[in-house]
């Protein structure tokens, strides 16, 4: 009798353990789902705040853009990060809408997908315009004191050389940006070291060569300087010359310069090369 008694007790307390359990457990379950819930809802409200904000950010993009230079170019907006497609006629105008984009406040991230239209120019005539452009675009001691190369492979163009100071870097490079039939810069342009000896040099070698009365023509034609770099008291000549003797006779003017340590005459004779 007493284990019949002590059966039935113990099944009761199994009974209101499972009881209490499965009450438990469904209120878990229901925390859980009301959870799922909130943050479905909380989904569903940051996407659509992130949509609306997508869509100021691309309204201020097409207002940004609404010169007739951006009339090809295309915005999209996803999570703050935009992405430009189309195409410009110029590869300043490239530049300039990512520029003009990455400005408009709320974007995070620009995208560059726009390609470069316009004329087509051969590799060597663009080159030769380039140089042109570059070298007629500073005239005086700023220009003769600059050696700038270009190089251009498939309208991309590698600009190298010396410059004397970072503000013709600048120039350089935003001059041939805005020039049509270029789909790209790489600028590997060297300042010069700022050094007193130097600016001493330049200056004597100036006077010495554009001061010398046989060489005067040169200081009135601004597309054929002769260029004077120096760097740690080595010169360096570069430009284009009328004659053979013109060439030698720059070079020994610029070896008689106090201070120097060596000079390289890489002056080009107009119709013969580089010799």
């Amino acid at each position: 009798m007493r284990s019949m008694k002590q059966f039935m007790t113990q099944a009761r307390m199994r009974d209101m353990y499972l009881r209490k359990r499965w009450a438990t457990l469904r209120a878990a379950v229901g925390i859980f789902l009301l959870a799922c819930g909130i943050t479905a809802n909380a989904r569903a409200l940051l996407a659509a705040t992130t949509m609306a904000q997508d869509a100021q950010v691309q309204a201020k993009i097409q207002s940004a853009l609404k010169d007739k230079k951006y009339r090809d170019v295309t915005a999209s907006v996803s999570k703050g990060v935009v992405t430009l497609s189309g195409k410009v006629d110029v590869y300043g105008y490239k530049l300039d809408a990512v520029k003009t984009s990455r400005s408009v406040d709320g974007v995070h991230l620009v995208l560059d997908n726009l390609a470069v239209g316009g004329s087509s120019v051969p590799d060597q005539k663009l080159q030769q315009e380039l140089l042109e452009k570059i070298q007629t675009s500073r005239v005086g001691f700023g220009q003769v004191f600059d050696a700038i190369t270009v190089q251009v492979q498939r309208g991309v163009v590698t600009l190298g050389g010396h410059a004397v100071d970072p503000a013709t870097i600048e120039l350089t490079v935003s001059l041939v940006e805005s020039m049509p039939g270029v789909k790209g810069v790489v600028e590997k342009i060297q300042v010069d070291p700022l050094s007193a000896m130097d600016d001493q040099i330049r200056m004597a070698e100036f006077n010495a060569i554009y001061n010398y009365s046989p060489l005067s023509e040169y200081s009135t034609v601004p597309e054929r300087p002769i260029r004077i770099s120096v760097q740690n008291g080595k010169v360096t000549l570069y430009g284009v010359v009328g004659t053979q003797m013109d060439k030698d006779v720059v070079g020994l003017r610029a070896s008689q310069v106090p201070g120097i340590l060596h000079v390289t005459n890489d002056l080009m004779v107009a119709g013969q090369g580089h010799k």
